[in-house]
């Protein structure tokens, strides 16, 4: 047993058994480094990854392996969920040596932290090579490789704004541009199964976010279509677990076909989000099916008692991946009987088998709906849930938390069910006794210890949970939080120089390099999710400052996001609301919050909310009141507003809906 053995992270506990002599991130491996001239050897990976279990399995777990790292490294092994800041210098640092990125993530550092050589999955015989290789190296040429260590190092210390030319831009967007980004993402449409031509074909739900909100400014049908075919591809795909609920990570194919099986809390959070938005827009049943499986997956399966959310299931049961998920045709005839042809027809399940060795993923090739299968399906899980579950990474993440959280207040607001907000709220006042403490957010919870300070995509997410839910609910304790969390985080972590976050606090421990990120991936970037915070921020509290920084941010993003606008849609999401003026809705009176229900049947994405039903020193409500026995609607614009209405027909013919 190693020094992992102490920790809580599931993915550090993995590896707690091997004999390799793994120390976690921290003074104690780095000072031995420097003490005793060692490079050391960073292992990054998380516990749902495939090719992580399998590089354990072929190296770490082997004493001929073990020996060679122990005596020549000082080890480390990191989980790049509980520190996506160690995480990210490493993997621009081996991006930046030519190497296509990927966990498990192996890197080679010099004494002093600063890296040199580095790469992914290794079978046996090339680690071994490796290894000695790296160590024959340092021994021989260390003054060469502190030179070219510290050239990588040097590369990460540019200005993003030096590094990508970010200059603002006096001219905001217009029309054109945001056509220029739209078609420019639909130039690699796949027109036959949705979503782009490539593969492996990874969700990007902020991609079609902003595809939904362009659509709903223009009204483009080839669009729309495209982002239905997507959704609908996606849904019936075997990406999403058709008996079960909730969607893996990626398909390896280009069908949605064959999923990498792990199912992310982040990954699902925002799904749930990108469903409801599209249910608002087209009222497809095969969305608000998608909604509720996955919620009740996410109570089922992925909730604490406490009321948080766990981090991911794992892509492998019984060492085998997807086994838990797949059937053979003779399973199923035998648990459903009679019932099985109609089954195994509408889910493409073969004697053959559609997928290896003779399983089948279940999916469907039309957007069939599950309830139609309501009683097979729970005959099939009744048998699943025997099986030798996938591991469960338990630990609790703040910002996959508040994505989710987010996700549940979109379907609240959309479907109106009251089971939805009852678990946002719960989640919502675990996040808040649990990782605030004082100003500050932690990161990571588990066992009741919460650890490692909060990073901006914890503030960001969580900010923009908060104020979804005051949106939602016009309980005012969330849009407080939001507020205060801004406001910290606009002292702790904003770069003055570059206009831009750091992704670190400036009281946390400090790296080799202090990152940024911008680029909006799986997850948008915590920079554009923040500067979209602080527009819906600065519009319901009337505070210039943060319209200001919102729109400098996207200002200097500007030109990159016409040239690049595929990995910066969350960026074009602001930029399409910045586009026309955003109505500022205050609801005052006894019906303040049916009204709002009433406000969000429709998909409007470009507005802010404000309500109570009875007094309020918000701006946007203070000095308004209504009789007793009514509620006025006021609709503004740039702190200036319309006769009050009514209802909300009427507020919809003010805003020219």
């Amino acid at each position: 047993m190693n020094r992992l053995a102490k920790e809580t992270s599931p993915y550090l506990l993995q590896h707690a058994q091997n004999p390799v002599d793994w120390f976690p991130w921290g003074k104690e491996a780095l000072d031995k480094a420097k003490a005793e001239n060692k490079p050391i050897l960073v292992s990054i990976g998380y516990s749902a990854c495939h090719w992580c279990h399998v590089m354990e399995h072929e190296c770490f777990e082997k004493e001929d392996v073990a020996e060679v790292m122990n005596r020549f490294f000082v080890n480390i092994k990191v989980d790049r969920e509980e520190r996506p800041d160690v995480d990210a210098v490493y993997m621009d640092a081996v991006q930046a040596m030519g190497v296509h990125g990927g966990w498990p993530l192996n890197v080679f550092l010099m004494p002093d932290g600063k890296p040199f050589y580095g790469g992914t999955y290794f079978p046996k015989n090339n680690w071994l090579r490796l290894l000695n290789a790296v160590n024959t190296g340092f021994k021989n040429s260390q003054e060469e490789l502190q030179k070219s260590a510290d050239g990588f190092t040097q590369n990460m210390l540019f200005k993003d704004s030096v590094k990508y030319g970010l200059e603002p831009e006096s001219q905001i967007f217009t029309k054109e541009d945001l056509q220029v980004m739209a078609y420019k993402l639909a130039d690699t449409f796949d027109d036959v199964w949705g979503g782009f031509q490539r593969s492996p074909k990874f969700p990007m739900p902020s991609i079609w976010a902003f595809l939904l909100r362009y659509i709903h400014e223009t009204k483009d049908e080839r669009l729309l279509n495209h982002v239905k075919l997507t959704l609908n591809r996606m849904a019936i795909g075997g990406i999403y677990d058709q008996l079960g609920g909730g969607f893996a990570r990626y398909s390896v194919d280009g069908e949605w076909f064959c999923p990498h099986f792990e199912k992310m809390m982040y990954d699902n959070g925002q799904l749930v989000s990108l469903y409801s938005e599209a249910y608002s827009l087209t009222g497809e049943a095969l969305y608000k099916e998608v909604v509720y499986e996955t919620v009740a997956w996410l109570k089922r399966e992925m909730t604490s008692e406490e009321g948080g959310f766990f981090s991911a299931l794992d892509a492998d049961s019984e060492g085998v991946e997807g086994k838990y998920y797949v059937w053979t045709k003779d399973e199923i005839e035998a648990i459903l009987g009679d019932e099985a042809e109609a089954f195994c027809e509408n889910y493409q399940v073969t004697a053959q088998g559609n997928w290896e060795y003779g399983v089948n993923i279940l999916w469907k090739y039309e957007p069939t709906l599950n309830e139609q299968f309501k009683g097979q399906i729970a005959k099939l899980n009744t048998i699943r849930n025997t099986r030798i579950r996938p591991g469960l990474d338990d630990k609790i993440l703040c910002s996959w938390n508040a994505l989710m959280l987010k996700g549940l207040v979109d379907a609240y607001r959309v479907f109106d069910d009251e089971n939805f907000l009852t678990l946002a709220v719960q989640n919502a006042h675990f996040i808040k006794d649990k990782f605030l403490v004082g100003e500050q957010l932690m990161h990571s919870y588990k066992n009741g210890e919460t650890k490692i300070q909060g990073f901006l995509e914890d503030y960001a997410a969580l900010i923009d949970a908060y104020i979804n839910l005051y949106q939602a609910t016009f309980d005012e304790i969330w849009l407080h939080y939001a507020e205060k969390l801004s406001l910290y985080t606009y002292q702790n972590f904003w770069d003055e120089e570059d206009g831009l976050f750091f992704f670190t606090d400036k009281n946390a421990e400090e790296l080799i390099a202090r990152k940024k990120e911008i680029f909006d991936n799986v997850v948008p970037s915590s920079n554009s999710i923040m500067a979209r915070n602080l527009y819906t921020l600065g519009l319901i509290l009337e505070r210039e400052d943060f319209l200001a920084l919102s729109k400098l941010m996207l200002s200097k993003m500007k030109n990159l996001l016409l040239k690049n606008v595929d990995y910066l849609t969350n960026w074009a999401c602001l930029a399409t609301q910045m586009l026309s003026k955003t109505p500022e809705i205050a609801i005052v009176g006894k019906d303040s919050l049916t009204f709002r229900k009433q406000f969000d049947q429709h998909f409007f994405p470009n507005k802010v909310l404000s309500g109570t039903a009875t007094i309020s020193k918000l701006p946007l409500l203070e000095n308004r009141s209504a009789k007793e026995d009514e509620t006025l609607i006021f609709v503004c614009y740039d702190k200036t507003c319309q006769l009050p209405v009514k209802t909300v027909v009427e507020a919809w013919e003010q805003i020219g809906k």
